[in-house]
């Protein structure tokens, strides 16, 4: 009976251990607080050299995909929630080499305004989007940035 005693208490710690490491897990600790990504993001992946594009819908594509690939740390894939934190939306004009020339804000968010310049260094990472100076002008797109509560983002044109 003493040694059944003891394996039912070893089960038990166990548990309680394993629980604890679980809960640890899903409340997103990772060695820093959970909830807001950090202020300084890792640096970003090596982008390749942008592909040449034929329209500037392609550039708008290509720039969403670059966006991500250059800020890995701060953007998410599955799809958005119902009700997001914040919505800026960019109008970002390129350079003939499809260096970014200017961005204006077409949309300031409600809350959480520290989004729009999140957008604004996420695009500024993502760039050159390739040479455009064999499309007609204007070079300029809008990209619209669906923030979590996270404050993660994706790009709108990827979400379909």
């Amino acid at each position: 009976m003493h040694c059944i005693d003891n394996h039912r208490r070893a089960g038990l710690a166990l548990a309680a251990g394993l629980l604890m490491a679980l809960s640890g897990c899903a409340s997103g600790r990772s060695g820093r607080p959970s909830g807001k990504p950090p202020l300084f993001p890792e640096p970003a992946a090596r982008l390749g050299a942008p592909a040449r594009l034929r329209s500037m819908n392609e550039v708008r594509v290509q720039a969403a995909m670059r966006i991500v690939d250059a800020n890995p740390n701060g953007t998410y894939g599955d799809r958005p929630p119902d009700v997001l934190l914040a919505i800026p939306v960019l109008e970002v004009e390129l350079n003939a080499n499809g260096s970014v020339r200017r961005i204006r804000v077409s949309r300031y968010p409600g809350q959480a305004p520290e989004t729009t310049q999140m957008a604004i260094d996420a695009v500024h990472r993502a760039a050159p989007f390739g040479d455009v100076s064999h499309l007609p002008k204007p070079w300029v797109f809008t990209e619209v940035f669906l923030f979590r509560d996270d404050r993660r983002f994706k790009p709108r044109t990827l979400d379909n």
